[in-house]
């Protein structure tokens, strides 16, 4: 019968290399230096399904930390809050007009789809799908 400790070793190196394969956000990797954790352990605790355990759980919390504190957080959005933009055509209410946002002609679309907005009126940005900017003009914000 194989070393409980060569094995996790084998088991934890695979996981390891299958991470530079197979690219999946360090959770495989994360399995891997669990199962080598648990073959340090394998030289006390002779136990297989404990250390099974152990190692599921070694796996768990190192996948959750990983997740929490290496992968990136919510991407910012291209836009930023609040950001002016000025109408270059009108925009009618339920359609699509453009307006003029970091030196560019956009696509744009009023928000509220009851509102109308005249041309060269300065507007908020509030989202963007694609390219078409989602405004509203600034004078329904200040109330």
């Amino acid at each position: 019968m194989i070393n409980p400790v060569l094995l996790w070793l084998i088991v934890g190196s695979i996981l390891c290399l299958m991470e530079l394969v197979f690219p999946t956000a360090f959770v495989a990797f994360m399995m891997g230096v669990s199962a080598i954790i648990v073959a340090s352990l394998a030289l006390v605790i002779t136990n297989h399904n404990i250390l099974i355990v152990i190692w599921m759980i070694c796996s768990i919390l190192l996948i959750t930390l990983t997740k929490k504190f290496i992968m990136p957080k919510n991407k910012k959005s291209i836009l930023q809050e609040s950001e002016e933009a000025e109408t270059l055509t009108s925009i009618d209410s339920g359609k699509a007009g453009r307006v003029l946002y970091e030196g560019n002609s956009w696509r744009a679309m009023c928000e509220d789809e009851n509102i109308s907005i005249a041309p060269h009126e300065k507007v908020y940005i509030v989202s963007r799908k694609g390219n078409t900017l989602f405004v509203l003009p600034s004078q329904i914000l200040k109330y």
